[in-house]
């Protein structure tokens, strides 16, 4: 029997937490999940296989930096982003509308798109819904984001809700523009992304206006952009229930271990964050008993391992002493061990999580995890 386009079933309710599987054509994801994030894809400092080897099922790319270099034409001329890079599981593309926000230079914003700069060559491009669903195909993207724009929380109510308004016509163009995407879209699942910063009421006009077209899954936006864990927490106790019940809920850009914690428990099933790979290239681990900076003198002539209850390889193998020379050498391996490690540990933490809410057990593993975490 051949494997569905997208199926999405939940087999465990703890609370709000659950626990499911995704089915698509390139594999299965386990729910919660995390998706390491490839930006030019590549998980930064590793390998494909040990990506995998960490317990990964799914990776993201981005959008807006593989249309600048090395072009979504060449990656399709080359067989598409899986074979390009080596990776044959599902892979997450966002819809670029995040980082042109965030990283080109001289935007000009209207109903078609966006207009930028690169902040690579300061080369012209458009980005539209359309030419988003576009690059994403070439692309060959499992999971394709809708276009959209992310305004900061801290935007007046009046632009905001603008913003999302704008957003919510630019995902029935992109439900379209995907809908005509031939083969592609028939083995390809489009998710829809809820606007409406820490509004409420927004939110639920978002959230109603996704639903009315209709995705295969739903992301909340907007939210990890500088508003604090606890603004990000109050607008989690909402937001997700607004959406539907029977899809996957995809928590964009966050975050520290203990947010994920606290996303699964308002009812969030899927997250990507950068955090594990920037910081381990920058020498900070994350254990179960908080984050370490391996800078710090006081790892010197420790022998002990980074985290004596993690599994991964780079725990049975090398002490903390020699990842913190590493780090002060700048050596590259202190870069790819520590990133494995916080891959590893990212991905032992969502199976612990998903454990605990089959189990029944969730807020008990909730607490636990908050004290030894957190301190």
């Amino acid at each position: 029997m051949a494997a569905p386009r997208f199926a999405f079933r939940v087999d465990a309710v703890d609370g709000k937490a659950r626990t499911g599987m995704i089915a698509m054509r390139r594999g299965e994801i386990r729910t919660p999940a995390f998706m390491p994030v490839g930006t030019a894809a590549t998980v930064k400092a590793m390998k494909p296989e040990t990506v995998r080897a960490t317990g990964a099922d799914i990776l993201l790319g981005n959008t807006y930096h593989l249309m600048l270099r090395p072009g979504a034409d060449r990656v399709a001329r080359l067989g598409g982003l899986h074979t390009f890079m080596n990776w044959h599981r599902p892979i997450l593309t966002d819809s670029g509308g995040y980082q042109v926000m965030s990283l080109a230079a001289l935007r000009k914003l209207t109903e078609d798109g966006v207009e930028f700069r690169s902040h690579i060559d300061g080369a012209r491009h458009m980005l539209s819904p359309e030419r988003s669903m576009e690059i994403q195909r070439l692309l060959g993207s499992d999971i394709v984001m809708a276009f959209d724009e992310c305004p900061r929380a801290d935007r007046p109510r009046d632009e905001i809700a603008a913003s999302m308004e704008l957003s919510m016509r630019w995902a029935r163009r992109s439900r379209d523009a995907f809908d005509h995407g031939g083969e592609h879209a028939q083995g390809a699942a489009l998710f829809g992304i809820q606007q409406g910063a820490l509004d409420e009421d927004l939110r639920r006009i978002s959230a109603e206006k996704l639903i009315d077209i209709g995705f295969d899954g739903y992301a909340v936006g907007g939210l990890a952009v500088g508003e604090g864990q606890d603004a990000m927490f109050a607008t989690l106790d909402f937001a997700p229930d607004m959406l539907p019940q029977d899809r996957p809920r995809y928590l964009m850009g966050v975050g520290k271990p203990d947010d994920l914690v606290g996303a699964v428990e308002r009812g969030i099933d899927m997250f990507d964050c950068v955090l594990p790979t920037r910081s381990g290239r920058n020498g900070q681990a994350f254990t179960w008993n908080g984050p370490l900076n391996l800078r710090n003198a006081r790892h010197a002539e420790d022998s002990t391992p980074l985290d004596p209850r993690c599994a991964c390889p780079v725990c049975a193998n090398y002490s903390r002493a020699y990842l913190h020379h590493l780090h002060k050498a700048g050596e590259i391996l202190g870069a790819m061990l520590t990133t494995e490690h916080n891959l590893a540990f990212y991905q032992q933490l969502m199976a612990a999580m998903r454990g605990a809410i089959a189990d029944g057990a969730f807020a008990r593993f909730a607490a636990d995890f908050r004290r030894d975490y957190l301190g």
